[in-house]
């Protein structure tokens, strides 16, 4: 298995309220029962007030690399994140476990 984690920090300036940031945090919320590489799926808001503290966080895992490289190139995931990339950026690790 692999755990593909994400953490998503907001532009400056952007609200985690907004409209536009509401809708793509629904879009990802979303993906977990659209996709079907994905064996395990929960995202949700930070709920600390550190400055070095991401905004978002999605922790998820898939069966292997090839099932890891169908969820990224999936329709439905290529269309959650490119509604991000308007107002945040991110980082990412995959590992085995």
């Amino acid at each position: 298995m692999i755990r593909h984690l994400v953490l998503l920090k907001l532009n400056d300036g952007v609200r985690r309220d907004e409209p536009r940031v509401v809708e793509a945090a629904k879009a990802f919320e979303e993906l977990g029962g659209l996709i079907p590489e994905l064996k395990f799926w929960e995202c949700a808001w930070n709920i600390t007030d550190r400055p070095i503290a991401y905004d978002y966080a999605i922790n998820s895992a898939v069966e292997d690399t090839d099932a890891l490289k169908r969820y990224i190139e999936h329709p439905a995931h290529q269309a959650a994140a490119d509604q991000w990339r308007e107002f945040a950026t991110w980082v990412i690790a995959d590992y085995e476990f």
